[in-house]
């Protein structure tokens, strides 16, 4: 062989070699996923890149990318983005199957893309084919498991999938039937906790941000628990201190758990650099905690987002919440100018801008009864009670206002472990608007169910859980017949 063609063919094989397709979760892809889970995305691209660059055909690449399209939705819910870049998920999937069948990661990325799109496809409205590319990725893991029972990532993804399936609503059970798949949340939430202990001893300790995120969205958007505040906010304390996933998660879970004053203290202190993505969901967060605390800057935050926010939920909930802030400025025609606009903009897709659009189509609420109800949103427990303690409920003209007096007086009891009131006033609730479309009577049988279940009384808890059940066509129903169902299984009925 002469020197000219030994060199080609030299050169054509150390280059195979360079080219080789794998699965190399190196430091450069390691700093891209951490700024991904940060929500610096434009930093995330430009490692990216450089890892593009250094190892063209390196797999993980290419699921990094799709986290960016993942985070990226996820912050920005805007329909049309969705549109456009669901496209990316089978161009991945192929490119990927192409790639080493001997690495752990192999079905692992796929599983994960699958997934990431499944969660998307979902909260977007195409529940069919969210459910499809969920069993695409259980199988998938299923398999990697049974291969690599040692490679930690897949017990993340297989833990989300109990999830999944496992809290499927009732009215979309139809679809776990044809799938074939069945879950379970608390062998789910077990699996993650498990991860969260050995995953800072391994290889895999990057991952550790995400667990957390799974963990506390879980807890309230799953379990519906509004006593864990202290829990979450021990695992966030260990997340990425310049992670704006962090600042956004430490709002969600003290805004869900009644701890209002941090809710506004996380938000404000978010950081304001453009390196960060947009997240038009904090100033909806900000807007309505501040509006809780009856601060005069709320309208800043809910006018931010119904501004910046290209999504289709909770833009009739904000209007209604800046028609009611100026209700109880008594600037009544900036009151009726914002009622408009919840009549005329947004959707009726999600629970809250349902109930929006009937309440800016009813007569104007009693004050004293909407302070209540934000006061008590936000955890000001006296604060509420002071609303309504001298209030005469006969002096109420509103069914509405005088079914949701009794429900607020019961809530309010309820948290401060006064439980014969809080019942008493939960029946009342319950006698006036058990045959309305309000929540209040339905969720009222909920929490008694609650109450008895908490001090052991388990025929009074079932009976009270069958009530909520019973009661039909009213506002979060779904969600609160799965938790009177979930209440009936822990009780054994």
């Amino acid at each position: 062989m002469t020197k000219k063609y030994l060199f080609i063919f030299l050169f054509l094989s150390l280059s195979g070699l360079t080219a080789k397709a794998n699965f190399v979760y190196d430091a450069t892809c390691i700093d891209a996923y951490k700024a991904i889970l940060s929500l610096k995305m434009n930093e995330a691209r430009q490692l990216i890149q450089k890892e593009k660059q250094l190892n063209p055909q390196n797999g993980i690449v290419v699921l990094l990318e799709n986290y960016i399209d993942y985070f990226s939705l996820l912050a920005s819910e805007n329909k049309s983005d969705y549109n456009r870049l669901k496209e990316n998920k089978s161009k991945r999937i192929s490119v990927l199957e192409g790639n080493d069948k001997n690495s752990p990661y192999y079905r692992f990325t796929q599983a994960e893309i699958y997934l990431q799109w499944s969660f998307l496809k979902a909260k977007f409205g195409d529940f069919m084919s969210s459910g499809s590319d969920a069993k695409s990725a259980s199988s998938l893991l299923k398999d990697n498991n049974n291969k690599y029972p040692d490679f930690l990532p897949n017990q993340k993804s297989l833990a989300l999938v109990n999830i999944i399936f496992g809290s499927i609503p009732a009215s979309f059970k139809w679809i776990t039937g044809i799938l074939g798949m069945k879950g379970n949340v608390q062998v789910g939430i077990k699996q993650l906790e498990d991860l969260k202990v050995q995953l800072p001893k391994s290889s895999y300790s990057f991952y550790d941000d995400e667990i957390i995120w799974f963990l506390c969205v879980t807890d309230i958007n799953v379990l519906h628990s509004k006593n864990n505040y202290n829990k979450l906010m021990g695992y966030l304390a260990g997340m990425d201190s310049n992670s704006m996933l962090k600042v956004y998660l430490q709002g969600y879970v003290s805004s869900k758990t009644a701890h209002n004053d941090e809710t506004i203290k996380f938000l404000e202190a978010a950081p304001k650099s453009n390196q960060y993505i947009n997240i038009p969901a904090v100033d909806y967060m900000l807007g309505n905690a501040k509006l809780n605390r009856m601060d005069s800057d709320a309208p800043v935050f809910l006018s931010r987002y119904v501004n910046e926010y290209k999504g289709t939920s909770y833009v009739k909930d904000a209007y209604l919440k800046l028609a009611y802030h100026y209700l109880l400025q008594n600037d009544l025609e900036k009151y009726d100018d914002y009622l408009k606009l919840v009549r005329s903009r947004g959707y009726v897709l999600d629970g809250k801008d349902k109930i929006a659009l009937r309440e800016a189509n009813e007569p104007k609420p009693d004050l004293d009864v909407l302070k209540a109800r934000f006061y008590f949103d936000g955890g000001y427990y006296s604060k509420a009670m002071a609303q309504l303690s001298n209030k005469n409920v006969n002096n109420l003209s509103l069914a509405r206002d005088k079914i949701e007096y009794y429900y607020r007086l019961g809530r309010i009891n309820d948290k401060i472990n006064k439980n014969y009131e809080a019942v008493l006033n939960y029946q009342k609730a319950i006698a006036l608007g058990k045959e309305t479309s309000y929540y209040f009577a339905a969720n009222s049988a909920l929490m008694i169910g609650n109450i008895y279940e908490e001090i052991k009384e388990y025929k009074k808890a079932a009976n009270y859980y069958n009530q909520a059940i019973d009661m039909k066509s009213h506002d979060y129903q779904t969600d609160i017949d799965n938790d009177a169902k979930a209440g009936l299984k822990r009780i054994g009925q």
